[in-house]
């Protein structure tokens, strides 16, 4: 997976965050896919509820299609 650093973490827009509070970066398609596989785990855990899954899944599907042309 791609890393961000602090300072490349800051300077995204909110709107590069699947999640309120800046959770979840969806800044490119290895962040959109990592997005969904964690997202998974943590709904699996009991730490994501299923509308928070559902709002990271389609950010980071929309990203993905976005970014397919």
């Amino acid at each position: 997976m791609s890393k961000l650093t602090k300072e490349e973490r800051d300077a995204l827009p909110d709107e590069a965050f699947a999640l309120p509070g800046r959770r979840y970066p969806i800044c490119d398609a290895t962040h959109a896919r990592d997005a969904l596989a964690r997202a998974s785990e943590m709904l699996h855990r009991g730490n994501l509820t299923h509308d928070e899954y559902q709002m990271i899944e389609q950010k980071a599907h929309a990203f993905l299609e976005r970014d397919k042309t």
